[in-house]
């Protein structure tokens, strides 16, 4: 396929009900057993139908990260049943962390949308890790200062491997307040029941 368009109303529509009707069902079986909240499809670009929705599965590999297991299910079809990743787009319910922004790299998929941005993972979900590897690894200070800027951004959002697309302001606001009140939901029951970690973090 050609260049990244910016998603239309519509496209945005459809994204946010990947969300609702194919992500959090899944999110939702995998919070009751301990998994983080994140998850992820992978779509068509020419129809936005759906190839693969995923959720976390860190209980089972701490490597599997919404969108890396997305990738994992995606990359296990039968070839004459998988697109092309450059013919597809990664749907993320949070901002990819930089594990994940690699493996949309190192996968070929030219284009990702998400709706909850890192510092929503922060703030809104408790769920401070992927700021702070990103902050930790890869934010190099600047020579005349002690740390990197406090609003630096901590990856090109468009850049030679991806564009990516941050949804919520552009989604329709009856809708976006539904996604929320679900994944506040679903942050309150991994807070009371989360597993346990692989590593632990600052």
């Amino acid at each position: 396929m050609g260049p990244v368009s910016p998603p239309d109303a519509a496209d945005v529509r459809r994204l946010l009900d990947i969300i609702e009707q194919e992500i959090v069902p899944r999110t939702r079986a995998g919070v009751a057993t301990g998994n983080k909240i994140f998850g992820a499809a992978i779509v068509r670009r020419s129809d936005l139908s759906v190839v693969v929705a995923e959720t976390n599965n860190e209980i089972e590999n701490p490597l599997w990260h919404g969108e890396i297991y997305a990738i994992k299910r995606f990359f296990e079809l039968q070839a004459e049943e998988r697109p092309a990743p450059a013919d597809c787009l990664l749907l993320a319910t949070h901002e990819p962390c930089s594990l994940c922004l690699s493996g949309i790299a190192w996968s070929g998929f030219p284009a990702f949308a998400y709706l909850f941005s890192h510092q929503d993972s922060a703030d809104s979900f408790a769920i401070p890790h992927d700021l702070a590897i990103l902050r930790a690894v890869y934010a190099v200070p600047d020579p005349d200062r002690d740390a990197p800027a406090a609003d630096r951004d901590l990856y090109n959002r468009v850049n030679d491997y991806f564009a990516s697309t941050a949804l919520t302001p552009l989604a329709d606001a009856e809708q976006l307040a539904r996604i929320s009140r679900t994944y506040d939901e679903l942050s309150a029951a991994y807070q009371e029941h989360k597993g346990g970690g692989a590593i632990a973090h600052p």
